[in-house]
């Protein structure tokens, strides 16, 4: 199979004065890892570990970068909206793709009934209306712009993007003054405040700080998918992960120095609301007025900016999968812009009813689910991984590398394996995290029995389709 008619298949879905442009998908990287998890999250690991967390991120940074160097290796040769779903059943089977086509859709629409649960809790406050009045309205909205042309809908995911950015870029600037004392009626950053607090619950501490952290940078994969859409797949690929990847990393190491070099360690805690994040407590120190509406609105665009990016990634995949016969072909069908209408019906209708779950709480259930999206990104990340190593030599051999490559073949993807099995250990030993290893291998199993009984052929399908269409 050749890299051109690949390429020409990926993209075929809009005209290519549609299609996505690289700032597009660049900032649709990097506004899906900065979100809520960032602004609200970020205290669960420096609680764990005190500043030793600063080494977690490194460590977890590092290996999702080479996990993402790996994918857009592959991508770049062979753009596809299935991306990783795609490539392990190039590796693997149709198992593999049917297995990691439906867990990458089952993680991001729990993850969608969280993210507009959450972004309706805090507009409602706003207007003193029930939280179900901005959901709806956000649903639509976002079914609206998903039912546009892809170009309108990265216009749309880049100026949300933008904003998140911005905010972080201005919290860095704003961060740094304060510590070094040049910010109005400040002093010098007390060191005690990092050194003392290294580690705090020893190795122990350190390993859950790990954990807490290293799912931090999910959601950089969406790139893959949103490239196989734009004007030059291989080299946006590229281009766009290279662009992300260290950004990403310096975003959070950066935010996450400055937090713990200006808060009394004490005082940084997880956040259920944006008055008790770090970044607003930061803001505070710096007395700048509003600071709790601000970070308000940042969380809530957060939100709402990756609920949009997910109805994009789901809908793409399953429209990818149908083409498989993975999915039925009722999800091939198309609008006069070119969006695959009936696959953005189906995320947005499992949207609403992961909201719905949430509301109804049956026992057990819930926790189960929600255990399973915890460690599906896991199970990804390995077969992403493992799909690597085998194709790396094919593309080898059929001379089908781009211009992104990644170094070291083969020691460096399997020390990736190691790294992602040291996790799963860590995770066995962690009570909190032990469920999602349970929950998520009962998950696998269920799809690739799924897979056998129901699946399609595979990337085998295409490949003849494609090897005619170039003939």
């Amino acid at each position: 199979m050749t890299t051109q008619s690949q390429g020409a298949a990926a993209s075929s879905v809009e005209p290519n004065n549609q299609k996505l442009k690289t700032r597009h998908i660049t900032m649709m990287g990097l506004g899906s890892a900065v979100g809520a998890g960032l602004f609200l999250g970020v205290g669960v690991g420096i609680q764990a570990s005190g500043t030793s967390v600063l080494l977690a991120y490194a460590i977890a940074g590092l290996l999702v970068a080479v996990i993402m160097f790996m994918l857009g290796e592959l991508a770049s040769a062979r753009p596809s909206l299935g991306s990783f779903s795609t490539y392990a059943g190039q590796a693997f089977g149709n198992w593999a793709r049917f297995t990691n086509g439906w867990m990458y859709w089952f993680m991001l629409i729990m993850v969608m009934g969280t993210e507009i649960t959450g972004a309706a809790a805090i507009i409602s406050g706003w207007f003193g209306v029930d939280p179900w009045i901005p959901a709806l309205i956000a649903v639509t909205f976002f079914a609206v712009v998903n039912f546009a042309a892809v170009r309108g809908f990265g216009e749309f995911e880049f100026w949300f993007a933008i904003i998140k950015v911005a905010v972080i870029v201005a919290f860095l600037v704003l961060g740094t003054l304060l510590a070094i004392g040049l910010w109005p009626n400040t002093d010098t950053a007390n060191l005690s405040n990092f050194t003392d607090n290294f580690l705090p619950n020893g190795v122990p501490g350190f390993a859950a700080g790990l954990l807490a952290v290293a799912f931090a940078f999910g959601g950089i994969e969406l790139v893959t998918i949103a490239a196989a859409e734009s004007e030059d797949p291989s080299h946006n690929v590229a281009t766009a992960v290279r662009a992300i990847i260290f950004r990403i990393i310096i975003f959070y190491i950066g935010s996450v120095l400055l937090i713990a070099l200006l808060l009394p360690f004490s005082q940084i805690q997880n956040a259920d609301v944006a008055a008790q994040s770090p970044f607003t407590q930061v803001l505070g120190l710096a007395n700048v007025p509003g600071a709790v509406g601000f970070m308000e609105a940042i969380i809530a665009i957060a939100l709402l900016s990756a609920f949009n990016a997910q109805i994009y990634a789901t809908s793409r995949l399953v429209y990818d999968m149908a083409e498989d016969g993975n999915a039925p072909g009722f999800f091939l069908k198309k609008n006069h812009s070119g969006a695959p209408i009936n696959a953005v019906i189906l995320s947005m209708i499992f949207a609403f009813a992961s909201v719905g779950l949430q509301y109804w709480n049956p026992e057990g259930l819930l926790a189960f689910l929600f255990n399973a999206v915890g460690g599906c990104l896991l199970v990804i990340w390995i077969f992403i991984t493992a799909a690597y190593i085998k194709l790396h030599p094919e593309l080898i051999r059929n001379g089908e590398t781009s211009v992104m490559r990644v170094s070291g073949f083969p020691v460096v993807p399997i020390l990736v394996l190691v790294g992602l099995g040291v996790l799963i250990v860590l995770m066995l030993f962690d009570e909190s995290a032990r469920g999602q290893i349970f929950a998520v291998a009962i998950l696998t199993a269920v799809l690739a029995v799924l897979a056998f009984a129901f699946g399609g052929k595979g990337s085998g399908k295409r490949h003849e389709r494609e090897l005619n269409a170039s003939s």
